[in-house]
């Protein structure tokens, strides 16, 4: 499970930092670590539908307690490991090499058939515009429209694209393994949104190309959106980044 491995390597990783707050909220999960070059803050997107209990066997909050339950089967569990993961991931993450774009501007024009792994209603307009031959699919029934595939049939359809832009909660929904597995044939894998805040290296070898993210630029201005449960606010706060994955 890619989730385990990430785990792995990012405990590696947290020696020097401590957890300094956090919140399971709407519409982001959220973790705050603090180092000697300063603070990060994290955040993965909170999926209330698929929580099941709301229940979490950490007793004593850590870093390292969080990140440890990112394979857990408790989503509620497996979301703060991810923000955890990535607030340690933006720690030490260089982006130096970055590009300050959005995930639009990766896709070249004869990208061929273009799956979208999530309802995201700005960027499926822009792609249709632009003349893609997309497909969307979503797990989330209250997110279809008259143009959704389920998730469902992502099994069966992958293998025909030849991109995949995916929303990087299939992470905290725990479906990325299936998701690489089925996409082989495509030269474009990426993982977009304030979730894919991961250190690029963790991926290596995985099929995921590129991580379209968001590095926080004013972090009292996007701790103050995360504690509102305002999107915009904490986007604010924020700038898009696209990085390759080696």
């Amino acid at each position: 499970m890619l989730l385990g491995r990430i785990k792995r390597e990012a405990l590696k990783l947290t020696k020097g930092l401590r957890l300094v707050d956090f919140g399971f909220a709407l519409p982001y999960t959220w973790v705050l670590v603090q180092g000697p070059e300063g603070r990060a803050l994290g955040v993965a997107m909170t999926l209330p539908e698929e929580v099941q209990r709301y229940r979490n066997s950490v007793t004593e909050p850590s870093l390292e307690a969080f990140i440890e339950r990112a394979d857990s089967i408790n989503s509620i569990e497996r979301t703060l490991a991810l923000a955890a993961i990535n607030a340690v991931s933006q720690y030490h993450i260089d982006l130096a090499d970055a590009e300050w774009v959005d995930v639009l501007d990766l896709i070249p024009e004869n990208a061929g058939k273009v799956a979208l792994i999530g309802n995201m209603p700005p960027l499926v307009r822009e792609l249709r515009a632009r003349g893609y031959e997309i497909y969307v699919f979503e797990r989330n029934a209250r997110l279809w429209d008259k143009d959704t595939f389920s998730d469902a049939l992502e099994y069966h359809l992958l293998p025909e694209m030849d991109a995949v832009i995916a929303s990087a909660t299939c992470l905290v929904n725990g479906t990325i393994d299936m998701l690489l597995e089925r996409s082989k044939r495509a030269k474009l894998f990426v993982l977009t949104g304030p979730t894919g805040q991961l250190l690029p290296e963790f991926l290596k070898g995985t099929g995921v190309t590129h991580l379209a993210a968001m590095k926080v630029t004013d972090l009292e201005k996007a701790l103050l959106g995360l504690k509102l449960g305002s999107f915009k606010g904490f986007e604010e706060g924020n700038k898009k980044y696209v990085v390759e994955v080696p």
